[in-house]
């Protein structure tokens, strides 16, 4: 046998050995976030000069501060969800989910991965909640991939290409009128301009980031399948999960059950939602059109007019709740972390560290890592670009390092570590049943391989445009 062939079987036997360790170790996701709140007061007061009652009341401070971007959120959770659990997307998972030969499972794991980094770059929450919906149907029709390989592949999207995708957070800030960083309402302005996606998101050198991600994470899913003790599910165990097909439509035989499955409803709804989005992208242009309400408009609409009716369409957003309790429960929560950055020096301590040892070259690298250390306890890339920009973006400039580059590195960075946090992978372990320990093995070594791309991106990212 080759050394590369004994190298690959290594690895596989490597990322088996992991997920038996983490399953047994690693504890539940709201444990890990109560974790994260005490390692964030106890800094707080260790490095940011904050006493522990002071720490306690910006916790508290924060816990209610986040509720319309949770509710954003959990909109978006919702409208994806109806998306793909529409009758048109339930027969195209069920027939993707049948391409892979059924007797090489590493397809069924490659297909994981590659939807869930397509679906990923379209959009966040789509690519959670799709990928989630998708896990089933593969393990129905491929029974001999290993269960934890193909859930820990179906969550990469969130954690290599999105941020670097349509629904990316930092940039769209950047580009919507009005926003915080250039029209403050009290002090100056972080940036003199707005940034439009033509300029970031669709740049070449974002392009070709996403295109070389996409590649790392479909081969190392691939040759991580294992040869032995590979963890599968029952037909009867699949049959739990798997999503329960969309209910044929039926003739109403009273005038309200005429008046709910009346398509006009849904097509008035998808037309008020739509023409203002349409307008807007035709009289201001799609860079300053395309902002975070731009996305969440575009799923409602897509989930309205793919369901067509209303029962239809009201059924599936309301089944879809519950791949949002996650976020119900947890966002408080985290939101009482971000108090904690917001509201004592934590944040401007933790960056102070790491500007210490940055110069022109390495701040690129600096910013990376920082903000996945930093998405670690604010897992919202959005709130923590309005806490982290304020001072990365003029360290930047004062060593002479780009808006854009430090843009891009925040990005990067802050999608870094989702594969390794809890919270991303609520929707998936929901619909699957499974606890984060049981694909944190697996989860880790992707991981590995992912954030050595971010790592080099770093070094050859221009510190000017």
């Amino acid at each position: 046998m080759s050394a590369g062939l004994r190298l690959l079987d290594r690895l596989r036997e490597g990322g088996a050995a992991l997920s038996r360790v983490t399953e047994r170790w690693v504890p539940d996701a709201w444990v890990i976030l109560m974790s994260l709140t005490v390692v964030a007061l106890l800094l707080a007061v260790a490095g940011g000069g904050a006493t522990v009652p002071e720490a306690g009341l910006a916790w508290g401070a924060g816990v209610w501060t986040l509720l319309e971007l949770a509710m954003q959120f959990s909109i978006i959770m919702v409208a994806a969800h109806a998306c793909a659990s529409s009758p048109p997307m339930y027969r195209l998972l069920d027939r993707l989910a049948g391409l892979p030969n059924p007797e090489r499972p590493a397809q069924a794991v490659a297909l994981a991965a590659g939807f869930s980094m397509a679906a990923g770059y379209l959009n966040w929450a789509f690519g959670l909640i799709g990928s989630a919906l998708f896990v089933p149907f593969i393990l129905k029709r491929n029974p001999r991939a290993d269960l934890r390989l193909v859930i820990a592949a179906a969550y990469m999207g969130i954690g290599t290409v999105w941020q670097s995708g349509l629904s990316s957070s930092a940039p769209l800030i950047l580009a919507t009128p009005g926003n915080p960083l250039l029209e403050p309402g009290t002090g100056a302005p972080v940036v003199d301009r707005l940034y439009p996606v033509t300029e970031t998101l669709f740049h070449p050198f974002n392009l070709g980031y996403a295109a070389v991600m996409l590649l790392v994470g479909l081969v190392a899913a691939m040759v991580l399948h294992p040869r032995r003790d590979v963890v599968t599910l029952t037909p009867a165990e699949v049959d739990e999960i798997l999503p329960a097909p969309p209910p044929p439509a039926r003739p109403g035989t009273t005038p309200a059950e005429r008046l709910d499955r009346f398509r006009g409803w849904t097509l008035l709804a998808a037309v008020l939602l739509a023409y203002p989005l349409i307008h807007s992208i035709i009289t201001r242009g799609f860079g300053a059109s395309w902002t975070i309400n731009a996305y969440n408009t575009v799923f409602l609409v897509a989930a309205l007019l793919l369901h067509g009716r209303p029962t239809s369409f009201v059924r599936a957003c309301r089944e879809g709740v519950g791949s949002a309790w996650g976020i119900i429960l947890q966002f408080p929560f985290y939101a009482g972390i971000f108090g904690v950055i917001q509201n004592t020096n934590l944040g401007s301590w933790l960056g102070e560290q790491f500007a210490e040892v940055a110069t022109t070259r390495l701040y690129p690298l600096v910013v990376y890592v920082y903000s996945g250390i930093m998405s670690m306890f604010v897992p919202s890339a959005g709130s923590k670009w309005m806490i982290e920009a304020p001072y990365v973006i003029p360290a930047g400039e004062a060593l002479d390092v780009s808006v854009m580059t430090t843009l891009l590195a925040y990005a990067y960075g802050d999608s870094a570590f989702n594969l390794i946090h809890p919270f991303w992978a609520l929707p998936i372990l929901a619909v699957t049943r499974r606890r984060f320990g049981e694909i944190f093995g697996y989860a880790f070594l992707l991981w590995l391989a992912t954030i050595l791309v971010g790592v080099v991106t770093m070094f050859v990212i221009p510190t000017r445009w």
